[in-house]
């Protein structure tokens, strides 16, 4: 089954839920696993099931950083504030370079999210 991490920056979950509610069929096909907040938020939007890992500021993103290394993450939808990210917030630097290392896709903007979802659909339809 696809594995799919949902992240997300305080002032981008709104955005989030926005996208989760969009793509929710097909996201609910997924198995989803979020970060503390951003997961126990989709969870109470939508009803969607999703694994919650610790908050990103005390280690959620590591989390999911290892499961990307051990082949585990099909991809990553990482919502980030470019211009007010505050410091307890994760940091998508070690998350990038893990994925890159390991050729998962990430997307950081809600337009990047849209193309890797509509991606992983077309790749559920072959």
């Amino acid at each position: 089954m696809t594995r799919v991490a949902l992240i997300a920056h305080d002032d981008e979950k709104p955005e989030m839920i926005s996208l989760v509610q969009d793509y929710e069929e097909l996201l609910s096909t997924f198995d989803l696993v979020g970060t503390g907040t951003t997961g126990q938020r989709i969870i109470d939007e939508t009803g969607l099931d999703v694994e919650r890992k610790q908050s990103g500021p005390i280690g959620g993103d590591a989390q999911v950083g290892a499961e990307v290394a051990d082949g585990a993450i099909d991809a990553i939808v990482f919502l980030r504030d470019p211009l007010t990210a505050q410091p307890h917030e994760p940091d998508i630097t070690a998350l990038l370079r893990i994925c890159d290392v390991h050729d998962v896709p990430m997307a950081t903007t809600r337009t990047s999210a849209e193309f890797v979802l509509d991606g992983l659909d077309r790749r559920e339809a072959e």
